[in-house]
């Protein structure tokens, strides 16, 4: 891990600026039978990847059985197991399992992080909690040199990335995140696609056929 890098990363895993997620990561399951015994992170996640390479992938938040428990983005929950089974498809990821950090799993030439490092009640932060993560956000993004497609994992992570570009004078428009909706920001291109949670995947609201078609679409983007 570059020295910039990690030490952004010491400094997001040492963050309590939002009383209200530090106490909910901090007690979430810790009653539940499934994981007794098992030592959680309960701390906030910072991004997995390769930073220096051109695909940036942002999710919403850590999962209360997933990254919460893991400390790794999209390890170890329902969300991982699609997401992570479509990004090997795609080659994007080296094995399609995500299941903890000593998995063996590395991202080629992608790294992927989250909009919010923390654990919020009902997957929902609020707007100051969200305008605390930003900057967290917009320094893993200034940190990829290479960057020239990001996949954003429903509203709220299109939202983050569009404050990261105009906190650097890039002019966004009014967008909206649209399933399957693409923009070039200043040569960044910007690939939407519903976050793959169970309730989404269930649903239907949210395929596989139409997933993968989206992130293929941003795999092969020039």
């Amino acid at each position: 891990m570059p020295e910039n890098l990690s030490n952004l990363a010491d400094k997001i895993h040492s963050c309590k600026k939002c009383p209200r997620l530090v106490e909910f990561r901090e007690s979430v399951l810790k009653d539940s039978k499934k994981f007794e015994g098992e030592v959680f992170w309960r701390k906030p996640v910072s991004g997995f990847g390769d930073i220096n390479g051109k695909i940036m992938i942002i999710g919403l938040a850590p999962a209360a059985s997933g990254a919460n428990r893991t400390g790794r983005p999209f390890t170890g929950d329902k969300s991982s197991e699609f997401l992570v089974s479509c990004l090997h498809e795609a080659g994007i990821t080296t094995q399609p399992d995500s299941v903890s950090k000593e998995d063996g799993l590395a991202y080629t030439d992608s790294f992927i992080t989250l909009a919010v490092k923390c654990v919020p009640p009902d997957n929902r932060p609020d707007n100051i909690e969200i305008k605390n993560c930003l900057p967290y956000l917009c320094s893993e993004m200034e940190m990829m040199k290479n960057l020239k497609t990001v996949i954003v994992l429903g509203g709220l992570a299109f939202n983050s990335l569009l404050s990261c570009l105009k906190s650097k004078g890039i002019e966004t428009g009014n967008v909206k995140f649209s399933n399957g909706g693409e923009y070039d920001f200043n040569g960044l291109k910007v690939f939407c696609v519903y976050h793959p949670s169970p309730r989404n995947v269930n649903t239907g609201r949210i395929t596989r056929e139409k997933f993968m078609e989206i992130i293929i679409k941003a795999v092969n983007s020039p």
